[in-house]
């Protein structure tokens, strides 16, 4: 069995919040809150203890999403401004911006595509290599620890319900209510 933290034994901030809700405006269902309540707290907490590896390094959060993407890519660890922004987790505001940083660091080059001199590349320089390799190591480690009084079948449910989640929030931006 686990050991109980102080933190632990303590009501959480948002079962206080739902009980104060609940006692304020009892004719309100408060059930999302416990949902998305929880999901910012958590959030919150984990952007804080993922973000500080990488400012170790002397990165930002931003930088970090580039040094990914062209790690992903595979060999030579290449890709535009456009495929940057399309990759995922980096939005196409800015980017030219991390590009300039990263390059100023040594983290990577520009390289024109020699069939199409048009077209600029972003490639991982081999320093640039070694310290996302590095980098990511670290950052699933601390992923790991985190999510340590999880069960691996936790995990997985948890994952799923996630992506369900986003699905529905999807469709709610959408105007497309719930999904089943």
């Amino acid at each position: 069995m686990a050991k109980k933290t102080a933190s632990a034994t303590r009501q959480d901030a948002v079962a206080s919040i739902v009980e104060d809700w609940r006692r304020e405006r009892p004719d309100l269902d408060t059930a999302p809150l416990e949902v998305f309540g929880r999901l910012h707290r958590a959030f919150l907490r984990y952007s804080a203890a993922i973000s500080r590896p990488v400012e170790r390094k002397g990165l930002s959060m931003a930088g970090f999403d580039v040094l990914t993407a062209l790690r992903r890519a595979g060999a030579p660890f290449r890709r535009t401004a456009g495929e940057l922004a399309d990759s995922g987790l980096i939005s196409s505001a800015g980017v030219t911006l991390r590009i300039d940083r990263l390059e100023k660091d040594g983290l990577i080059l520009r390289e024109r595509d020699p069939q199409d001199r048009r077209v600029v590349h972003s490639r991982l320089t081999d320093e640039g290599l070694s310290t996302i390799d590095e980098l990511f190591s670290e950052h699933l480690e601390n992923e790991r620890r985190m999510l340590a009084g999880l069960t691996p079948a936790e995990c997985r449910q948890l994952a799923r319900l996630l992506e369900k989640l986003e699905r529905s929030v999807l469709a709610a931006e959408e105007g497309g209510g719930e999904e089943g």
